[in-house]
């Protein structure tokens, strides 16, 4: 096999649609993989749609047709040489021609296609032209062939097999991308290839790992049929199995003993094997393909209990507590994502703790580079089938596309030891029941058949060793018309009541079985901001700020979410750090809540970790990958020990969660104290919890009844681990809005700042971005006693002025929300 990648010599051309007059007729270079948008962003023909109002500008790219062309130079093909033409992905709706012959059209982003053009190659120069219509365009007339079905947002995203988010979500900006999106290549070979591998991955409990490779191999067709052999390598053993001349399939199942076993972040290590696989026609080499794989059980326990049905993951037999994130795509341009890019993503999300990150159904099926990351580092990935917030039509022409896709994608996926589940699709059980779908559908096809039959049907066949879920939200085992899929007795939930209409607190009104959606929105960081919004004044309600809310009455919801617990705040400066302070808040809360419910509670997945570009979300990294407050409110949350105080019925108790493998002992200290430093009230306790568990604490009267409810805390410590409880909310608190004093000094690749409290001060937080917009704190939300300090390390390469670290500005706590004492 002779693979050369088609990369070079690109161009891009608007072919039709409403193109400005100054990109008509212009032919641009085009990179591969790429798309329109960013060629034209290089060319300097567009600004950077990301930009102040610059989405506004590109919606004529919607309705555009564009040709991707270049010319290619290829050998004539011996005569039992086979030459196929190989897209890994194209971005949507394209028709390919091959000097001037068309060879197939597409209509599907989430696939690759292949083309024989041996015929074709006569050694000569040929031109190469991929032609893209507008992806908007068919799926109107495609809507209009299948009949309309229900969606969100205005676009008939739900009729094409394109990544749904980009035509615009509550977070993502309405950028319809079109192009070569994955690599391109001439594939030369002879006698037989491998068409597509399958290395299926168990252990047994006695240690005893086992590979089963199963291949697929199509033969050239081009002389007699020859017998073959498919060779699989996994450490050090090997194994050949004879393939007939009649044969397109085989399995090779290689065994290796005493296999060293891959567990999730903070579970255990995380060894991959090679895996190497070989095709050969007597001495010559046909084909290859390696991976690397993790010897790993993963099972999903939904076996109905005395409360309902659980949903809880079993790795290697141990039950886990999923501490996690919903990913979206990073980047609304796909290909400017790279390895790196997800490396600093992922290793944001384990250094937070995390153990899962849900692949959400809007987006795509994720990449190779993003498996490997997760498979190093002990990330479980749920991933989504795309399909979200709408009802899909079940005829042919959809019908066949997913099954295509989800053929690739699933036998694609299945070396991956990260991989842990695969889900029907997002909130479209949920839709189906509660959003008045039902009336609007009139009978039509919706979508439950993909759930129900094709999906599970597909992983049945290509890899049963991996759990699948109808959707999520789901109540698994039941219909949704019989039981409520976002009942909070059976399966997943999300929670959403929070957020769009009512109090964080009200978290604590439900205990899901695994709460796989929930979040609170915060705006991006103040360098983020202000590097992509350029409004002067820049207010809340500013043109540019608004087009970077997506969220139906976002601002209000933010505003609304703040008013209960903040004080009410006059500048723009003190209105961005209460709204990012409150969505650390707002989500730490609901996880606190469902950790202190383990084992009932089985997970817990934020929305969510990233953004694709400068928007207020809720994300914890925002779109130019700096960590928003939530993130350190994440960390805090996620911390492997937490001690919280939670309601059970009448009673206020102290939980404490263990999630390691050792059992946490030693002594609970109890401090009800005055914000000014003095004792009011304390106790010492035994502390016993057993690994992987949570012990509730029940709390003495004396400690939960302060003298002076607006100047006193209670304070739960064991070894370094600390909780505070607060009697009122912090609008209502007597802080000192002058408690911090702070020196700084110069530290290799950065500086020190030591912050003293002369009073309680909660949630100290330094905004170094302001400062210096690559500048990175290692702590945030650090609450202190009185007579406390704490230093906080800052790395930037920016040389500063040391006394810009401690301006008000820059130096944040709650109390700094307050403008005086309050009597």
């Amino acid at each position: 096999m002779i693979r050369h990648a088609l990369h070079d010599g690109w161009h891009l051309k608007a072919i039709a649609g409403p193109v400005p007059d100054h990109i008509a007729g212009r032919t641009v270079p085009a990179q591969v993989p790429g798309s329109a948008h960013v060629d034209l962003l290089t060319a300097g023909l567009i600004e950077n749609p990301y930009l102040d109002r610059v989405e506004e500008e590109l919606v004529w790219a919607h309705r555009t047709d564009w040709r991707y062309a270049t010319t290619v130079r290829a050998e004539a093909p011996a005569a039992d040489e086979r030459v196929d033409l190989v897209f890994d992905g194209l971005d949507t709706v394209a028709t390919i021609a091959w000097a001037g012959h068309e060879l197939g059209s597409t209509a599907n982003m989430f696939r690759g296609y292949r083309f024989d053009v041996r015929e074709l190659l006569d050694g000569g120069p040929a031109e190469l032209v991929v032609t893209f219509r507008s992806a908007l365009a068919y799926a109107e007339e495609a809507e209009q062939r299948l009949g309309p079905r229900p969606h969100v947002y205005p676009h008939p995203f739900n009729a094409v097999r394109k990544m749904a988010c980009s035509f615009g979500w509550d977070w993502g900006p309405d950028l319809q991308t079109a192009g070569i999106w994955k690599p391109v290549r001439l594939e030369r070979w002879r006698t037989a290839r491998l068409a597509q591998v399958r290395p299926l991955v168990t252990v047994d409990e006695q240690g005893l790992g086992r590979v089963e490779v199963h291949a697929d191999i199509e033969r050239s067709g081009l002389g007699a049929p020859a017998e073959l052999t498919l060779t699989a390598t996994v450490a050090g053993r090997t194994v050949d199995i004879a393939v007939p001349a009649d044969a397109t399939t085989a399995t090779a199942t290689v065994e290796v003993p005493d296999v060293a076993l891959w567990w999730p972040v903070g579970y255990g290590e995380q060894p991959l094997y090679d895996l190497a696989v070989t095709l050969t026609a007597g001495d010559e080499a046909l084909d290859s393909y390696e991976r690397r794989v993790g010897f790993r059980t993963i099972t999903l326990d939904t076996t109905p209990d005395e409360q309902g049905t659980p949903f809880t993951f079993v790795v290697n037999g141990k039950r886990i507590f999923a501490k996690g994130a919903n990913w979206i795509p990073d980047d609304h341009f796909l290909t400017r994502i790279t390895r790196e890019r997800l490396e600093r993503r992922v290793d944001q999300a384990v250094d937070a703790h995390m153990n899962m990150l849900r692949i959400w159904g809007g987006g795509i099926y994720e990449t190779e580079d993003f498996y490997d990351v997760c498979d190093e580092r002990g990330v479980l990935v749920w991933q989504d089938f795309p399909l979200a917030c709408s009802t899909y039509a079940e005829e042919p022409e959809l019908w066949d596309e997913f099954e295509a896709e989800a053929r690739e994608n699933v036998a694609r996926l299945t070396p991956h030891a990260s991989l842990a589940v695969w889900n029907g699709g997002n909130e479209n059980l949920w839709g189906y029941m509660d959003w008045g779908w039902q009336e609007e559908l009139k009978g039509r096809t919706w979508g439950l058949g993909y759930y129900n039959d094709l999906f599970p049907r597909v992983l049945a066949e290509l890899d049963p060793t991996r759990a699948y879920s109808a959707g999520s939200p789901t109540s698994p085992g039941h219909a949704p018309t019989e039981l409520h899929p976002n009942d909070q007795d059976h399966g997943t939930r999300h929670e959403w009541e929070v957020w769009n209409r009512l109090d964080y607190t009200t978290y604590r009104d439900h205990t899901p079985r695994f709460c796989s959606e929930f979040g609170f929105q915060g705006p991006p960081t103040w360098a983020t901001l202000t590097d992509w919004i350029t409004d002067q004044p820049l207010t809340a309600t500013s043109p540019g700020f608004l087009l970077h809310q997506k969220a139906e009455d976002g601002n209000g919801k933010l505003e609304r979410g703040v008013a209960p617990h903040l004080p009410a705040t006059e500048s723009f400066e003190d209105w961005h750090w209460a709204t990012s302070l409150n969505q650390a808040r707002a989500v730490a809360f609901g996880i606190e809540h469902f950790r202190s419910h383990w084992p009932r509670t089985a997970g817990s997945l934020v929305w969510q970790l990233n953004d694709c570009w400068p928007v207020t979300s809720w994300a914890a990294v925002d779109g130019d990958e700096r960590v928003k407050p939530l993130w350190y409110g994440l960390r805090n949350a996620y911390a492997p020990r937490l001690l919280t105080v939670q309601p059970r019925g009448e009673r206020t108790v102290l939980v404490a969660v263990n999630d390691t493998d050792e059992q946490w002992g030693g002594e609970l200290a109890l401090t009800r104290v005055s914000f000014d430093g003095e004792v009011r009230e304390a106790a010492t306790i035994p502390l016993g919890v057993a690994a992987r568990s949570t012990a509730e604490i029940d709390l003495a009267d004396a400690l939960l009844k302060p003298a002076d409810a607006r100047r006193e805390v209670l304070v739960a410590s064991a070894e370094e681990i600390r909780s505070f409880h607060l009697f009122e909310e912090d609008r209502d608190l007597a802080y000192d809005p002058t408690a911090l004093s702070a020196a700084v000094t110069t530290a290799p690749g950065g500086y020190r700042v030591e912050v003293r409290a002369g009073s309680f001060a909660r949630d100290v937080t330094l905004l170094a971005d302001r400062v210096a917009p690559d500048a990175v704190v290692d702590d945030a939300l650090v609450t202190l006693l009185a007579g406390e300090s704490h230093t906080f390390t800052v790395r930037t390469n920016a040389d500063i002025d040391p006394a810009e670290l401690t301006g008000p500005l820059v130096l944040r706590s709650v109390n700094s929300l307050h403008t005086a004492v309050q009597g």
